[in-house]
């Protein structure tokens, strides 16, 4: 999938591969992450497919960088990409989860430091999401007019976003409260 991302932010423009990764970061991060390293890769892997082409770009007193362009190919492929339904749920892995179900003899204050530090990271997330992103939507739209319909769209999945770190939030609520009263 990390093929369809990088062309999808590349359709907008032109970028580097450190650009994309600061892209996906200020945007798809609490959807869809990837390191840097396989951007690298999925750049070359695309490069090689047709699917991007890339220049280098010298720059006085910094390293030469080089700058992937999405080709016409790319473009149909992006696009029959998004065309396909989704037809089936996601598998999601979520370590507290797993943690949590086998957790049962675990130390009661253990198991709440645990279980504080997770509220503590999504609060953080819930933040960013909150604010920063949405900001950066607004800031992206203003700049770029053309982009407008899709800064509709990018705010529909920060809203996801948002909503699931309330219901987390919520739930670790919860389960702290319960973990204090029955364990």
């Amino acid at each position: 999938m990390l093929k369809y991302v990088l062309l999808g932010f590349l359709n907008y423009r032109s970028l580097t591969g450190y650009e994309l990764k600061q892209a996906i970061n200020r945007s798809t991060i609490h959807f869809w992450h990837a390191e840097l390293s396989q951007i690298y890769v999925t750049l070359k892997a695309l490069e090689n497919e047709g699917c991007v082409t890339s220049k280098i770009q010298p720059q006085a007193e910094r390293p030469d960088r080089r700058v992937y362009t999405i080709t016409r190919s790319g473009r149909a492929a992006l696009a029959q990409w998004l065309a396909q339904p989704i037809t089936e749920l996601g598998t999601k892995k979520e370590l507290l989860l797993l943690k949590l179900f086998f957790s049962a003899q675990l130390d009661k204050d253990v198991l709440l430091a645990q279980l504080r530090v997770q509220r503590d990271l999504h609060q953080q997330r819930y933040h960013l999401i909150q604010n920063e992103m949405a900001t950066e939507i607004q800031q992206s739209a203003e700049e770029y007019p053309q982009l407008v319909k899709d800064a509709v769209l990018w705010e529909a999945t920060r809203r996801l976003g948002e909503l699931h770190e309330e219901a987390y939030l919520h739930w670790l609520d919860e389960t702290i409260a319960l973990v204090q009263k029955k364990l």
